[in-house]
């Protein structure tokens, strides 16, 4: 017989395949979140712009969406265990070079390659934890690994905090590497490999045409904050997204392997839920970017004093999710994700309550309902998407709203980034007596109002303190109405474009917290 001993370790050993995972899973999610915490203090090391600080958010979730559904493909032909690994190598040589980025075009391009390892690792897990484990140990594990997830969203602003803190922003990067390594050496030893299969060709020129599409597009909405809708390098953009756009439906229509059936836009309920999910990360996430930087550079809080600020997102959605298969059980789906939309929709018209003399405390109440309509709304959400359709084209299904999610996040921070900047501007313009009002309004909005005062004549300095306040408030009640919109149509749409499905759905039958993760 085996020593008692044994088993205990033998039983640590099964684990060790989930550990490694939701070590990665944990640091791609938390680098999300991680990064806005830190964007006043890398503005004034980098002196970098407010375009420059979008693109420090925008980048990892452009390049996320864009090659999510590509490199899931790719992953069946290759082997899961494969991609995994080669995607933690190519993150932590990425967060490397963002740690030590000298320059702000530096650390946007890391960011970019942190993107392409980010979903090289997200696109896997899940297949991973279906290989690694059977039975209830899956259903055991798939609850750890939410559970990891859903703390990533609440841990990252945080964690960022309390390094940008106590180090400086770099950390945030670095600390990535010790986390890599060690899921890199359990990976290696612990995960099975798996061989892959070739499953056709994969559709590169339909990957291109998406890629060239989100990233014009991106970059169209971002510039027009600064040049203006009418300038050549922004219709330029925005012209270069549309022929991309066209091209990718004709290349998608012809060819035997698409990244997406078009035809399954046919599917109402599909249709709706794919743009639920791109509106969602939208309306609830995008605007916290701007608030991270009015909490820092205006209120002069630090780092860790605004990653707690914004936690209330993170838990209020963390603690309804974990409750939504008991509370939601008997409904059917529109109405938990259209519910939800319409609560995350209240809660950013709740924060436009913000004004030239509001503290902190003010942004809470809109905080924790959003959150509650992200946790009522985003575990229902994927096994609705898998309940719309066909079993066979449930992994396409997947890829694409994971990807909707994602462009969500990235299109939202530019859009709002563009609302944020053009009202401080033309606040700044019509009340400010200062010599350069577009060079202080940029000053602002970049993260950098601390800067403006310490230059301001002191007995100036009073009225530029309260000219900041009320530009900033003014920027962010416009974002926050923006965001609140948004939601509101997104949810009112899911009501009326999503069906009820005639069989149950899988989140009918179980507690999901774990979608709650993809936030970003």
């Amino acid at each position: 017989m085996n020593p008692p001993s044994s088993l205990p370790e033998s039983a640590m050993r099964k684990w060790i395949p989930l550990v490694s995972i939701c070590l990665g899973t944990f640091m791609l999610l938390v680098d999300v979140s991680i990064v806005n915490v830190a964007l006043p203090q890398m503005a004034t090391d980098l002196h970098s712009s407010f375009t420059s600080l979008q693109w420090v958010v925008d980048m990892y979730a452009l390049v996320l969406a864009a090659l999510l559904m590509v490199v899931g493909a790719l992953g069946d032909r290759l082997g899961h265990r494969r991609l995994y690994l080669a995607g933690l190598v190519v993150f932590a040589l990425a967060s490397l070079a963002c740690g030590l980025a000298p320059n702000a075009g530096t650390l946007i391009a890391a960011r970019a390659v942190q993107g392409i390892g980010g979903a090289a690792m997200l696109t896997s897990t899940t297949s991973l934890i279906s290989a690694a484990y059977q039975g209830r140990d899956r259903g055991t594990a798939f609850g750890v690994w939410g559970a990891v997830s859903g703390a990533a969203a609440a841990v990252g602003p945080v964690l960022g905090g309390l390094l940008t803190d106590e180090i400086n922003w770099r950390a945030i990067f670095f600390v990535n590497l010790p986390i890599a390594a060690a899921a890199l050496w359990m990976t290696a030893r612990r995960l099975t490999s798996d061989p892959g299969r070739a499953n056709g060709r994969l559709d590169y020129p339909g990957a291109v045409c998406f890629t060239v599409f989100a990233g014009a597009l991106t970059y169209g909405l971002i510039e027009s904050a600064g040049d203006g809708w009418g300038s050549g390098t922004v219709l330029g953009s925005l012209g270069l997204a549309l022929l991309a756009l066209i091209v990718f439906v004709v290349v998608e229509s012809r060819t035997g392997n698409p990244l997406l059936d078009l035809s399954l836009m046919r599917n109402r309920s599909f249709a709706g839920l794919s743009l639920a999910a791109l509106l969602l990360n939208a309306a609830a996430f995008a605007h916290l970017t701007y608030t991270s930087i009015w909490l820092q550079s205006v209120l002069n809080l630090s780092p860790i004093q605004a990653g707690l600020v914004v936690c209330p997102v993170a838990l209020a959605s963390f603690a309804m999710a974990s409750n939504s298969g008991r509370l939601f059980a008997k409904l059917s789906p529109q109405w938990p994700i259209g519910i939800g939309l319409l609560l995350i929709g209240t809660g950013a018209l709740l924060l436009t309550m913000v004004s030239a003399s509001s503290s902190w405390p003010v942004v809470l109440p809109g905080l924790i309902i959003s959150g509650l309509g992200v946790g009522m709304a985003m575990p229902v959400m994927m096994s609705a998407v898998m309940a719309s359709v066909p079993r066979e084209r449930a992994g396409m299904a997947s890829g694409a709203v994971n990807t909707g999610r994602q462009l969500g996040y990235a299109l939202g921070i530019a859009v709002l980034g563009t609302v944020f900047a053009r009202r401080i501007t033309s606040y700044v313009t019509a009340n400010g007596k200062v010599p350069d009002p577009q060079a202080t309004a940029s000053a602002l909005s970049g993260g950098r109002a601390q800067a403006v005062l310490a230059q301001t004549p002191a007995d100036h300095r009073a009225a530029a303190e309260q000219l900041a306040h009320a530009a900033f408030a003014a920027g962010l009640d416009q974002v926050y109405l923006v965001a609140g919109i948004i939601g509101l149509a997104a949810g009112v749409m899911t009501l009326l474009m999503v069906r009820r499905s005639a069989a149950p759905a899988p989140w009918q039958a179980t507690d999901r917290p774990a979608e709650t993760a993809a936030a970003h």
